[in-house]
């Protein structure tokens, strides 16, 4: 694998550069999408199981039923909700017929965004004489977010509630 990775940055063609990223991203949201129907199915029979048969998942089932070829291939363009759509997805039972393509499109979006924009970001950043202080720098900034963001969802949960007057 890590020989595959050093030909494609070593100036791999853009054709089988953009087949890589397809494929590693189709490969990944098919295999979310199967959890989430493994998941489904494992819960049924169980305590759990009449969460999936209440209004709102009911609901959820048919909006993505209905929806979800547009909401999983944007969730490719998006940070941090590309798994839970695809694992919504499955959980939800979304058919397979309508979820093959839109994950086909979304891989597309994703491996053209990859190959292009990804990959210069990927060349500019080793061109740095110093990429590890900057990757260093992102992942205490990142850190940092988290705690902030951590620390006000507690600090919201914790405070009394706005009790109304009798």
């Amino acid at each position: 694998m890590s020989e595959t990775i050093a030909w494609l940055m070593d100036g791999a063609p853009y054709a089988i550069t953009f087949v890589f990223f397809f494929c590693l991203a189709f490969a990944r949201g098919n295999a979310t999408y199967w959890m989430g129907r493994g998941i489904a199915k494992g819960v049924e029979h169980t305590r759990f199981e009449r969460h999936l048969h209440g209004p709102v998942y009911l609901r959820a089932q048919r909006f993505i039923a209905r929806w979800g070829m547009l909401a999983v291939p944007l969730s490719f363009l998006t940070v941090g909700i590309q798994s839970a759509v695809n694992a919504s997805a499955g959980v939800s039972r979304m058919p397979v017929r309508r979820y093959l393509p839109a994950v086909a499109v979304g891989a597309i979006a994703w491996a053209l965004l990859y190959t292009t924009i990804g990959m210069a970001v990927f060349y500019a950043w080793l061109a740095l004489d110093w990429p590890w202080l900057v990757g260093g720098a992102l992942v205490i900034a990142m850190a940092a977010a988290v705690i902030i963001r951590m620390r006000k969802r507690r600090t919201a949960h914790d405070s009394p509630q706005d009790i109304p007057p009798h």
